[in-house]
């Protein structure tokens, strides 16, 4: 790498790009209400419903109806451009809120819950399109995309954090429906500014001449490793939660869980700043299966919330590392014409692992103990790791 390159690499340099600044405040508004949905709609639907079974129900039907939209409103994206996509399909999510908040205010029978909720699929792949923009800017620059990738996951870390804390925060301290409304604001005031930025838009391609992302070399292995990684995030938080229950602590779940999210924020800002060569993939994953092993060993020896809070914050270091090395390999491989339609497929995979990781979590908290249940997020990693090393998903980052 060349001196004038090595001073392109660091965060600073991100932002003196021209429009830089400004898409990115317009993406972090209407990336931090991702978080607030989910939180908001269970509050407001238990709490009017009294049954948290119709809420979960409610907010899992959303998730599987995202996970099919998704990818299909990327492929629009890449077809007709951000602004002409995403910014309708920001107002059709916001609407899909509201329509829930009236039905739960109004009394409205059980299954208009999970139409009017199913409408907040359209919300957009906020952190793709981001990414995708980064992709246009630093086509030339592989050490800054490294650093711009390492960026946005260090942003999704955050708005994990702060995203529920703000919808608690909301709900319990105005009325139920506060954080759905403060939600809905923040998404489309995001949106309106991120798709304004129209000079750092990457330019639509009504004919692709790619082929399916899903039929690119490497990327199939790529999203089974998201969805095991996805396992291990969707096994980790509910058998957290059951844990804390447990010990007597379960209102400290959230923050213990905003540590490992903290521990993945530091970690990818550390290494985004870095030098990005010869780094591969399945070294990522091996250090998350060894680290997710600090969990299960805390709660199964120590027995405290605590012990297994710093565990937790170690463990997540590893998170961030992986998910920015793994998106760079689908920057790389999925052609350039269809980037939002292959990194919508990898949220959709994701997502499926989180759901899965969420059942088989749960189940395993309650039939064997919450202290055992951590084997699950190590099983996922290390899956995501088999499947890496036995494929082309475990090469140097950065190689097609």
């Amino acid at each position: 790498m060349s001196p004038t390159a090595q001073q392109t690499t660091g965060y600073r340099y991100l932002f003196t790009l021209p429009g830089a600044r400004r898409f990115t405040a317009g993406n972090l508004l209407a990336r931090l209400p991702v978080g607030m949905f989910s939180v908001s709609a269970v509050v407001m639907i238990a709490g009017s419903r009294g049954s948290y079974a119709l809420a979960g129900a409610v907010t899992a039907t959303g998730l599987a109806a995202t996970a099919v939209a998704g990818p299909l409103l990327a492929r629009l994206v890449d077809r007709h451009g951000q602004a002409c996509i995403a910014l309708p399909a920001a107002v059709v999510s916001v609407l899909g809120s509201l329509a829930l908040l009236l039905c739960v205010r109004y009394d409205a029978p059980g299954w208009t819950l999970f139409a009017a909720y199913a409408g907040t699929a359209a919300t957009p792949n906020i952190g793709g399109l981001s990414r995708a923009r980064w992709t246009h800017l630093l086509r030339d620059e592989p050490g800054a995309l490294h650093t711009a990738n390492a960026f946005e996951q260090a942003a999704d870390e955050l708005c994990f954090m702060l995203g529920p804390v703000l919808a608690s925060f909301l709900t319990g301290t105005f009325f139920p429906e506060a954080g759905t409304l403060a939600a809905a604001a923040l998404l489309l005031a995001g949106m309106l500014l991120f798709t304004a930025q129209r000079a750092t838009e990457p330019p639509p391609t009504p004919r692709s001449q790619g082929p399916s992302p899903l039929r690119s070399p490497g990327i199939p292995p790529l999203l089974a490793c998201f969805t095991a990684t996805g396992a291990v995030f969707g096994s980790m938080e509910v058998v957290t939660i059951a844990y804390a229950d447990a010990q007597g602590h379960r209102a400290a779940a959230g923050a213990v869980l905003a540590l490992q999210a903290a521990g993945s924020c530091a970690a990818g800002l550390a290494y985004g700043a870095r030098k990005p060569e010869s780094v591969r993939f399945s070294w990522c994953l091996a250090a998350m299966a060894a680290l997710m092993t600090l969990p299960w060993a805390a709660a199964g020896l120590a027995g405290s919330l605590w012990v297994l809070a710093a565990a937790l914050l170690v463990a997540g270091m590893a998170t961030a590392p992986t998910m920015v090395t793994a998106m760079t390999l689908v920057q790389k491989r999925t052609p350039a014409d269809r980037l939002n339609e292959g990194m919508s497929l990898m949220v959709t995979g994701l997502l499926t692992g989180i759901a899965a990781g969420s059942a088989a979590g749960g189940w395993a908290a309650e039939h064997l103990s919450p202290a055992s249940a951590y084997a699950i997020p190590v099983a996922a990693a290390t899956v995501a790791l088999g499947v890496a090393s036995l494929t082309r998903a475990g090469g140097v980052r950065g190689t097609p």
